[in-house]
């Protein structure tokens, strides 16, 4: 406490807000570990498992643009704040006795899960906008690229944790320790959390939801295509093609994708020093259109070796972690230039609409990858991911405009 009084208001807030980010996304993804691992071991199939997290991306969706709406409307120190509420609630849910623990009842507890992760990255990501003076865009560049590869690095360090969990103290104890340390967390956002942060000077309308900024809706429109392209083969096909066609195990299967998850991460917390930092410019759509560009070309080269069976298992894996690095810093150019375009007033609800988009091209990548993986296999998936990033690529070209 002593620490936090002494820093400079703006860098005091930021810390919690990240801090908060971090305690949330640490326990996002040791549930998802925990609710797999457990109804897998109750015998469920791999179908009825997925089904449990079909609201978690649904609520995703519904979230982010309401959830901007209200953040601009009662401050987004609340909606982080309810975000860490509902998913002690959410934890807390699943605590019943085993007799209980359906699928309708899961799914459910999934679903608030999903409401309270939008909320909390919603107002994380918009809350860096206004603790960054409005001269400072590199140092805004730089707060929001740590934030966003920090969250992801966690979220992948969260599925170890999940595994640890269930291992050490069995499923109901480790939801208990989840809910107890989350529950902390936010008694602590809740007295030091800065008042009225993110409000609008001026209640915004419902209508407003609906970005009227042409630039945020080519982004948000790239962005809906660049987390569709990474979905539409890494959600349901890559775990089931490594299983069945490389004939790995659960654990190397769920390992390899959390080490790719925390790679991934910090690739993308320095990804200011790949897109101009050296130089000192700042990037914009010229950039994010020649990034996804490069990215769509991996697919391409997977997938023609894939059918040519040119060293099909090194080229895959390789370009499984060269797209992971290429596609992060990707991701982290888009977080930015949401933050930077958004306006001021009412912040979150530029980037409420925008990860909006974010959420739907995750539910239209999830939906895909599994239809098109069973009927016409990994290859389909990659060719569908190359247009995807063909599609960001133009949109991203059409914002260099704005």
């Amino acid at each position: 406490m002593t620490f936090l009084a002494n820093l400079a208001p703006e860098i005091r807030q930021y810390l919690i807000v990240t801090g908060n980010y971090w305690a949330f996304t640490l326990t996002d993804g040791a549930l998802r570990m925990l609710v797999v691992l457990h109804f897998h071991q109750l015998g469920y199939s791999p179908l009825e498992i997925a089904l449990l997290f079909l609201f978690y991306e649904v609520f995703g969706v519904v979230t982010n643009l309401l959830g901007g709406w209200l953040g601009a409307r009662i401050g987004l120190n609340r909606t982080m704040n309810i975000g860490l509420g509902l998913q002690v609630a959410a934890l807390l849910m699943l605590l019943v006795p085993a007799t209980m623990l359906t699928v309708p009842w899961v799914m459910a507890a999934q679903a608030l899960s999903g409401i309270a992760k939008d909320l909390n990255k919603m107002s994380a990501k918009s809350s860096v906008k206004l603790l960054v003076p409005s001269d400072a865009e590199g140092k805004l560049y730089q707060w929001v690229a740590i934030l966003t590869g920090s969250k992801n690095a966690l979220k992948g360090a969260g599925f170890f944790l999940g595994g640890a969990l269930l291992t050490l103290l069995g499923f109901q104890m480790a939801l208990l320790a989840m809910a107890t340390v989350l529950g902390l967390v936010w008694l602590t956002s809740l007295l030091l959390l800065k008042k009225e942060l993110g409000k609008a000077k001026n209640k915004p309308k419902f209508r407003h939801v609906f970005s009227k900024s042409a630039a945020i809706n080519y982004l948000s429109a790239a962005r809906m295509f660049l987390f569709g392209a990474r979905d539409v083969w890494f959600v349901v096909a890559l775990p089931v093609y490594l299983a069945s066609s490389f004939g790995w195990d659960h654990w190397s299967v769920g390992g390899f994708l959390a080490l790719w998850i925390i790679g991934y991460g910090v690739i993308q917390s320095i990804a200011p020093l790949f897109t101009g930092k050296k130089s000192g410019r700042l990037p914009g759509g010229r950039e994010a259109f020649f990034w996804a560009l490069g990215l769509m070309l991996i697919p391409v080269v997977i997938a023609i070796s894939l059918r040519n069976g040119l060293y099909p298992q090194t080229l895959f894996l390789g370009g499984l972690l060269i797209f992971g690095g290429v596609f992060a810093i990707n991701s982290s150019l888009h977080s930015y230039l949401i933050v930077s375009f958004a306006s001021a007033d009412g912040v979150s609800l530029d980037v409420g609409f925008y990860y909006m988009a974010n959420a739907m091209g995750r539910l239209i990548g999830t939906l895909l990858s599994g239809y098109l993986f069973q009927l016409y296999g990994m290859g389909s998936c990659l060719w569908v991911s190359a247009v995807f990033l063909a599609l960001a690529a133009a949109l991203s070209l059409c914002l260099s405009r704005h």
